[in-house]
């Protein structure tokens, strides 16, 4: 029988409903462009529940399987991120300032850019914005990998294992393209449905006016603009 250990105030049904869920999960972009209507905010009074911005899931020594907020001291994990690492509205990370990743995956990102005509910058600021460059990280959506991809569309993909970078960044950047041409080359709009759907951007005429995407756009942007120099 297999033990879980929840360290954190992880719940089981909490850990239950993020493993089931099917929303899909995609990132955004921003730009000069204006967005479209205000913030929806929550009209409930109870305060909301947090949790860790990511989670380390591994085996200890018992063979319990661990959720905790902290990385063990020896052997493997896997790093769970229960939310889009440039979504959060609050976050204090200083975008302008934050370690790039210029080196990681290279050979595979410019194979993507130019498979499908993207520019490096633009691929490279999608991976920091969705998993931090992390290969293994998974969303409390279900999203995988470096360009966090649902099961679903990285099966549509043809991606056998999200997990595997070049098949993530492949499959990520065949559906970012995929997005620009829908959106007539317009970076914000196609980042701004990777996060939030292609369907609401639409319905929105915009970026959505949803806090997450409005922050992740921005933060995209900043990112892509300093890769631009790199």
């Amino acid at each position: 029988m297999i033990k879980i250990l929840l360290l954190c105030g992880l719940s089981v049904f909490s850990v239950y409903s993020w493993a089931q869920s099917s929303k899909p999960h995609f990132v955004a972009k921003p730009s000069n462009k204006s967005v479209l209507g205000s913030s929806v905010k929550s009209s409930s009074s109870k305060p909301a529940l947090t949790a860790p911005s990511q989670v380390y899931h591994y085996q200890n020594a018992d063979g319990v399987v661990v959720f905790s907020d902290r990385p063990p001291e020896t052997g493997h994990y896997q790093v769970r991120i229960y939310d889009c690492y440039a979504c959060k509205p609050n976050s204090n990370i200083n975008w302008q300032s934050i370690p790039l990743y210029t080196q990681q995956y290279k050979d595979h990102i410019r194979l993507a850019a130019r498979t499908y005509q993207l520019e490096t910058a633009l691929i490279r600021a999608v991976i920091h914005a969705e998993s931090s460059f992390k290969a293994s990280a998974i969303s409390k959506t279900g999203a995988q990998g470096l360009m966090q991809l649902m099961p679903a569309t990285a099966r549509e993909l043809g991606v056998t294992d999200a997990f595997k970078p070049s098949e993530n960044i492949q499959a990520g950047s065949r559906y970012l393209a995929q997005l620009l041409q829908r959106f007539d080359g317009d970076i914000t709009l196609a980042c701004a449905a990777y996060n939030a759907g292609a369907s609401r951007v639409e319905q929105y005429q915009g970026v959505p006016p949803f806090a997450e995407t409005k922050a992740y756009v921005e933060r995209v942007n900043i990112l892509l603009q300093r890769y631009r120099k790199t």
